[in-house]
């Protein structure tokens, strides 16, 4: 029996609020649009949009939450 490969999973940390802007999740760091196409994105495109995570939550300025 093959193993159908596992999606990766969301990396919401349900703390689900935009930030002053309204451009990113303080939680976790997606843009509205990617949490509402995440089941729809690709593996490749989810795996992008998780290595660029860190560092847009770190550049963040703190006033704007």
């Amino acid at each position: 029996m093959i193993a159908s490969p596992v999606a990766l999973a969301s990396p919401c940390v349900r703390i689900c609020s935009l930030d002053a802007a309204g451009s990113l999740c303080v939680g976790c760091g997606r843009t509205i649009e990617e949490i509402a196409n995440w089941s729809a994105l690709s593996d490749d495109a989810r795996s992008t949009i998780i290595g660029e995570l860190a560092d847009r939550l770190r550049l963040r300025a703190p006033e704007a939450i």
